[in-house]
């Protein structure tokens, strides 16, 4: 099958695209930087200049496909005010122009790449693809935990409405959390500073994630595209954890122990204002109030028995999958 993907550069875009050429489908991917893209020359992936913006290059570029796969998107929580645009622009409008260029290209199969967090706060229940954000019936509206969350809201609701009025032939695939070998994500860098001996107090330890290797969201990805039913979404998670847990199952691995203190949240609280200092000193983002919002007791848990089910998707459990990232990257003992 020949595939036009967005998004390959990235954390799981670049194993789905390594996933995808090693089942033998040919793969075009839109780049901005082709620095960043050596890796996909070297699958031999066909490259093509541009980004998000351009409705009509884009149309061009992905006509004669057999599908599409929109993974980009940026994913940054806690971020400054200045980066709210920089977001909305890439998830939102950027996912508008690609879809809609695959209705003018007549792409015949669409995968778009949501996320479990447009469920939002799922306050300990466990959400499935039908749940139903208790804030939809609230008189105050939707509230949202962070920008992404609501910018990946909105382009959900984009890529809904595009198979409801307009026949978009369209499969979503919701992943949940993911890890693995060089995650730069803020979970990634929270289990660096542990094996590293730097994080003397465990910070929100009750924050809820789902939680998958890269690899089998890859896997995952690779599955929903070649089975998954026009206008149904699956949810890619392997199982829920509490931060706490996820730091003891890495330091069962590691050969540490977690600190039996919390961090205190009221104290990160009161530091709001000095939010980008504490952040830069912490090794955490710059808005604090952000980060805050999203993670002091939130959960963000849901259950894939539809893909393992109706797809026969197998992840690896959270134990094995952190086994092979540590020593992946020299941090087992």
């Amino acid at each position: 099958m020949k595939i036009f993907m967005t998004g390959a550069t990235g954390f799981i875009g670049g194993a789905t695209a390594r996933h995808l050429v090693e089942q033998g489908h040919q793969l075009t991917c839109v780049v901005r930087d082709r620095s960043k893209a050596t890796v996909l020359e070297a699958l031999g992936c066909d490259l093509v200049d541009g980004d998000l913006s351009s409705r009509p290059r884009l149309t061009e570029q992905m006509t004669g496909h057999d599908a599409l796969l929109h993974n980009a998107a940026l994913y940054e929580v806690g971020i400054p005010k200045e980066r709210i645009p920089v977001l909305r622009k890439a998830n939102v409008e950027g996912t508008a122009n690609v879809l809609e260029a695959a209705l003018e290209a007549g792409i015949p199969r669409v995968l778009y790449v949501s996320t479990c967090a447009v469920f939002g706060n799922t306050h300990r229940d466990v959400a499935t693809e039908d749940f139903r954000r208790p804030d939809l019936d609230s008189p105050g509206g939707l509230e949202f935990t962070s920008v992404y969350e609501e910018t990946k809201y909105e382009a959900h609701q984009i890529a809904k409405n595009l198979i409801r009025t307009r026949n978009l032939p369209c499969v979503i695939a919701q992943p949940a959390g993911v890890y693995g070998p060089e995650d730069h994500s803020e979970l990634g860098s929270t289990i660096h500073q542990f094996v590293k001996g730097k994080l003397p107090m465990v910070p929100f330890p009750d924050f809820g994630t789902g939680l998958t290797h890269v690899e089998d969201i890859a896997a995952g990805l690779a599955l929903i595209l070649d089975k998954g039913e026009i206008g149904e979404s699956y949810i890619l998670n392997e199982g829920n954890f509490t931060m706490r847990e996820v730091l003891e199952s890495v330091g069962s691995i590691a050969g540490r122990k977690v600190p039996k203190r919390n961090m205190p949240t009221p104290l990160l609280k009161a530091l709001r204002p000095i939010g980008p200092l504490v952040g830069k000193i912490m090794d955490q983002p710059p808005n604090l109030a952000e980060l805050i919002s999203s993670t002091d007791g939130v959960t963000f848990w849901a259950d894939a028995s539809k893909a393992k089910n109706e797809l026969g998707w197998r992840p690896r459990d959270l134990q094995s999958g952190m086994r092979q990232t540590l020593e992946a990257e020299g941090l087992a003992a």
